[in-house]
Protein backbone atom coordinates (compact mmCIF):
# COMPACT_ATOMS: atom_id res chain seq x y z
CA UNK A 1 0.00 0.00 0.00
CA UNK A 2 1.26 3.66 -0.55
CA UNK A 3 1.09 6.83 1.39
CA UNK A 4 -1.24 9.47 1.70
CA UNK A 5 -1.98 11.31 -1.66
CA UNK A 6 -0.41 8.80 -4.34
CA UNK A 7 -3.62 6.76 -4.56
CA UNK A 8 -2.34 5.91 -7.77
CA UNK A 9 0.31 3.60 -6.60
CA UNK A 10 -2.05 1.50 -4.91
CA UNK A 11 -3.74 -0.11 -8.18
CA UNK A 12 -1.72 -2.76 -8.21
CA UNK A 13 -2.18 -4.16 -4.93
CA UNK A 14 -6.18 -3.46 -5.05
CA UNK A 15 -6.28 -5.16 -8.57
CA UNK A 16 -4.16 -8.31 -6.81
CA UNK A 17 -6.95 -8.36 -3.91
CA UNK A 18 -9.35 -8.29 -6.66
CA UNK A 19 -8.01 -11.49 -8.16
CA UNK A 20 -7.65 -13.31 -4.54
CA UNK A 21 -11.27 -12.27 -4.35
CA UNK A 22 -12.65 -13.43 -7.21
CA UNK A 23 -10.71 -16.33 -7.56
CA UNK A 24 -10.10 -18.03 -4.73
CA UNK A 25 -12.75 -16.46 -1.56
CA UNK A 26 -15.85 -16.50 -3.63
CA UNK A 27 -15.62 -19.79 -4.76
CA UNK A 28 -14.83 -21.25 -1.17
CA UNK A 29 -16.39 -22.58 1.80
CA UNK A 30 -13.74 -21.96 4.95
CA UNK A 31 -14.27 -23.75 8.08
CA UNK A 32 -11.99 -21.60 10.40
CA UNK A 33 -9.26 -18.83 9.86
CA UNK A 34 -5.90 -21.66 9.72
CA UNK A 35 -8.29 -22.56 6.59
CA UNK A 36 -7.97 -19.60 5.05
CA UNK A 37 -5.07 -18.74 5.52
CA UNK A 38 -3.29 -21.86 3.85
CA UNK A 39 -6.26 -21.70 1.19
CA UNK A 40 -5.03 -18.63 0.42
CA UNK A 41 -1.11 -19.42 0.40
CA UNK A 42 -1.80 -22.18 -1.63
CA UNK A 43 -3.61 -20.16 -4.18
CA UNK A 44 -0.47 -17.64 -4.19
CA UNK A 45 1.79 -19.86 -4.30
CA UNK A 46 0.20 -22.70 -6.97
CA UNK A 47 -2.01 -20.67 -9.43
CA UNK A 48 -1.30 -17.27 -9.04
CA UNK A 49 2.25 -17.48 -9.38
CA UNK A 50 2.44 -21.26 -11.49
CA UNK A 51 -0.83 -21.25 -13.71
CA UNK A 52 -2.63 -18.00 -14.17
CA UNK A 53 -0.85 -16.09 -17.13
CA UNK A 54 -0.56 -12.29 -16.66
CA UNK A 55 -0.36 -9.54 -19.76
CA UNK A 56 1.00 -7.47 -18.48
CA UNK A 57 4.16 -10.15 -18.46
CA UNK A 58 3.75 -10.66 -21.86
CA UNK A 59 1.46 -13.78 -21.17
CA UNK A 60 3.71 -15.60 -18.88
CA UNK A 61 3.07 -16.41 -15.05
CA UNK A 62 5.30 -14.67 -12.94
CA UNK A 63 7.42 -17.54 -12.43
CA UNK A 64 7.85 -18.49 -16.19
CA UNK A 65 8.54 -14.44 -16.39
CA UNK A 66 11.37 -14.65 -13.31
CA UNK A 67 12.85 -17.85 -14.92
CA UNK A 68 13.58 -15.75 -18.32
CA UNK A 69 14.43 -12.56 -16.83
CA UNK A 70 17.35 -14.52 -14.28
CA UNK A 71 18.91 -16.30 -17.25
CA UNK A 72 18.76 -13.33 -19.58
Amino acid sequence: MTGVGKAYENGYAERLMRTIKEEEVDLSDYRNFNEVYNRIEEFLDEVYMKKRIHSSLDCMTPSEFETKWRAE
